[in-house]
């Protein structure tokens, strides 16, 4: 009998290492890293393969999100006759009962680059760079929370890490710590995988000041809203100074609890808009003098009349011309940007909301009139939503300003049609080849 089972387990084990191999092909090394380095493989039988995980919050998040590949991954294996089973590991004593609690002393993971001595300030953003120097020379003053919200490319993340550089310069007791959303959840998964949980939430809820950008990525995500909102409330409540960024106001984000958007607008809320034509020279000028590149006005007034959006693209162009004049020597003319940066700003041309229309239009095989229209045909219906969609993703428009595009739609529906053609994608649904086709067309523009 004892033999039996150490064969189920070396066969179980196998097996298992043949379906991770083809999962390592299917997602990222983060990914696999994260959720499938500490699985075991237990036993198989005739009709399962048992899988232990470290705790039931593995499985509820293999199941909701890695269903689909670990499937297609077992098919590959050739295993189609037996039901994945996961089980979690036998619990361990956790770090808290044991009374010993390591808390480190964390990195304030800010670059010293970002400053608001090198933020450009124009009528697009002069608001926000006030607020913003406001929480940094008084931290936990009037402005707490501060929500500054704007499309990408824009500085926000600029400003989130300037007021925390001048928090350090200024104030240097304070404890500061800078976070993408995004990584805070990656390490609240690494706390309840290793049990440390008590020490994740020690390392946030002491600190003075807590920056977190990309709060947009909280959508859908319960444990981690859940995780964010004590974290807000015990910071706040002890009066610490909390600020934080997305790409759009807290109302707009979906999929999002209530409490979370009422606490979000407490304090001020603020928003970056693209920089005007004066504003996108001075960020160029500036950017050249950081950068020892020597540029014509003419030159540079060409590149911030073509690049409107995005100052990351602003900066892309200059990065691009100071390569190609270190390779070649060759001295920067007008003519010569223009060729130099040919696709960049072919990429950058602005869309507007009738491009968009025309797009969906063609890719859709739908009259223009009839997606702005009141007819409710599934097919128009599809159309019109997916207009919505791109609007938001691609031109990065309010959700007021969506429904008024479209014959004056409310918030709600917008909100409706967005998130459905964002689970229609992400689903992988018929829609995908047609929004893809869209796409194309704005791009070729």
């Amino acid at each position: 009998m004892e033999r039996l089972s150490e064969d189920r387990e070396l066969r179980a084990k196998k097996l298992w290492e043949e379906v991770l191999g083809h999962l390592k092909e299917r997602i990222t090394a983060q990914a696999f890293e994260t959720w499938f380095s500490e699985t075991r493989a237990v036993t198989v039988s005739d009709d399962r393969l048992i899988i232990e995980v470290p705790n039931e919050f593995y499985i509820d998040w293999l199941e909701e999100h890695y269903s689909k590949v670990v499937r297609e991954a077992l098919k590959s294996a050739g295993i189609t006759n037996l039901k994945l089973i996961y089980r979690p590991a036998p619990k361990e004593e956790r770090e808290e009962e044991r009374g010993f609690i390591a808390v480190k002393k964390p990195s304030t993971r800010l670059q010293a680059r970002y400053t608001f001595d090198n933020f450009v300030v124009g009528k697009s953003n002069e608001f926000a760079y006030s607020a913003a120097r406001a929480v940094a020379q008084s931290p936990s003053g009037e402005y707490n929370p501060l929500f500054i919200y704007g499309g990408v490319g824009l500085g926000k993340t600029h400003l989130l890490q300037a007021i925390g550089n001048y928090c350090l310069k200024k104030h240097k007791k304070l404890k500061v710590h800078y976070v993408p959303a995004e990584t805070f959840m990656n390490e609240m998964i690494r706390a309840i995988q290793k049990r440390s949980m008590v020490s994740f939430k020690l390392k946030y809820r002491q600190l003075d000041v807590l920056l977190i950008d990309d709060v947009q990525f909280l959508r859908d995500k319960e444990m981690l809203q859940e995780e964010i909102f004590h974290t807000f409330n015990s910071l706040y409540d002890a009066g610490k100074q909390i600020v934080m960024t997305s790409d759009r106001p807290p109302k707009e984000i979906p999929s999002i609890e209530e409490r979370l958007v009422s606490r979000f607008q407490w304090g001020l809320v603020v928003d970056i808009k693209p920089p005007d034509l004066e504003t996108r020279m001075a960020i160029l000028r500036k950017k050249c003098e950081e950068e020892e590149i020597h540029l014509s006005d003419e030159i540079i007034h060409f590149i911030a009349q073509k690049v409107r959006k995005n100052i990351r693209e602003l900066e892309g162009c200059l990065v691009r011309i100071a390569a190609f004049h270190s390779l070649t020597k060759r001295p920067i003319t007008l003519q010569v940007a223009e060729e130099i940066l040919r696709d960049m700003i072919k990429e950058s041309r602005g869309l507007e909301v009738t491009d968009v229309i025309e797009a969906v239009s063609r890719a859709f095989n739908i009259p223009a009139r009839e997606i702005k229209g009141k007819r409710r045909k599934k097919e128009i219906v599809e159309a019109r939503q997916a207009a919505m969609y791109l609007m938001r993703h691609m031109l990065g428009m309010s959700l007021k300003s969506i429904g008024y595009s479209l014959g004056g739609r409310d918030h709600s529906t917008v909100i409706h049609s967005i998130e459905k053609v964002e689970k229609l994608v992400e689903d992988g649904g018929d829609i995908v080849e047609k929004i893809e086709k869209a796409k194309e067309i704005l791009r070729s523009l």
